[in-house]
């Protein structure tokens, strides 16, 4: 129960700050289109910064010799992912099926994760550099696929610098970094520097979220309620229980923080970047934001649930 409590405050929290980002750009505290120049901040700056500081201060081979397997167990993750996700998107209307689907399958890999473990393991950085290494091919994956679920009119040239991302490029030099024994104490400047950079990557990122939210949803349509309750149901709830009968059954091949980041992943709600890939594919992007505003909410209590039925059921 304890788990259950940590993980519920930890959701709490991601959507008192989304609320917040929420409320400023309804009442005009600062204008929508800021959201627009705070998200590369946030996602080419802060994020980096936070993960370039954390692995070059905590992690070395010695230490963490299994995590090269992340990315491997990260395919796995997606291969599963992609084989529910082309089952369960012939539930929803033929109309809004492409877009059931790219929700479905992109799920908020990193910025929901990161908060839910280090509220779990405030003095434990290790499990954040797991969720790092285990992500790191995940931003090239959903910008260098995402149109491959929409029949566009145009031919859609890939963004090299979407798929060689900061995070991406961040990762590989704090890695080759620490890799080559140059470990860096967490009181040197530079770091420092950075830390104090990666440190608003949280609130600053649902504060973004929470605005978009605002943004997107005045451009929500008619409510779909019965596409919205099917997406809920199976995003919210089958994927992540179906990944723990798969956990539970393959747990002797994985060790604890590998099983907790695949529940954990099953379990998020959609990324916040699919509305926008959605609309650039001629996709309906007003029932993705109903997908995402639904999800979101479901989570406060689908997560610590799952979370709680994962230390209940599976044993290390």
């Amino acid at each position: 129960m304890d788990l259950f409590v940590t993980t519920f405050e930890s959701v709490i929290v991601l959507l008192v700050i989304g609320l917040i980002g929420f409320y400023i750009i309804k009442k005009k505290v600062l204008p929508k289109n800021v959201i627009g120049i705070l998200s590369p901040l946030a996602l080419e700056i802060a994020l980096p910064s936070l993960i370039f500081a954390r692995i070059i201060t905590t992690f070395t081979p010695d230490q963490y010799p299994d995590w090269w397997q992340l990315p491997l167990w990260w395919v796995f993750f997606s291969a599963l992912s992609l084989g529910l996700t082309i089952i369960f998107m012939f539930v929803s209307k033929k109309i809004n099926r492409r877009e059931f689907a790219i929700s479905l399958f992109f799920q908020n890999a990193i910025f929901f994760p990161l908060a839910i473990l280090t509220g779990i393991f405030p003095n434990d950085p290790s499990y954040v550099l797991y969720l790092f290494f285990f992500t790191i091919f995940y931003p090239p994956l959903l910008f260098s696929t995402y149109f491959l679920f929409f029949k566009t009119k145009e031919k859609i040239k890939i963004n090299w610098k979407k798929i060689i991302h900061p995070v991406l490029i961040a990762t590989i030099i704090a890695i080759i970094i620490s890799s080559l024994g140059l470990k860096i104490n967490e009181d040197n400047f530079i770091v420092r520097i950075f830390s104090l950079l990666g440190a608003m990557t949280i609130p600053l990122l649902f504060l973004i979220l929470g605005g978009n939210i605002y943004n997107d949803f005045k451009e929500k349509g008619k409510l779909q309620v019965l596409e919205i309750t099917k997406f809920v149901i199976i995003k919210n709830f089958l994927f992540p229980l179906i990944f723990l009968v798969v956990i539970f059954y393959f747990q002797n091949f994985m060790d604890y923080h590998i099983a907790l980041i695949l529940i954990i992943q099953a379990s998020v709600p959609p990324v916040t970047a699919v509305p926008i890939v959605t609309e650039r594919a001629d996709g309906n992007r007003a029932i993705v934001n109903q997908f995402i505003v639904a999800s979101f909410l479901t989570s406060l209590i689908s997560i610590p649930l799952m979370i709680y039925l994962f230390e209940s059921i599976i044993t290390f």
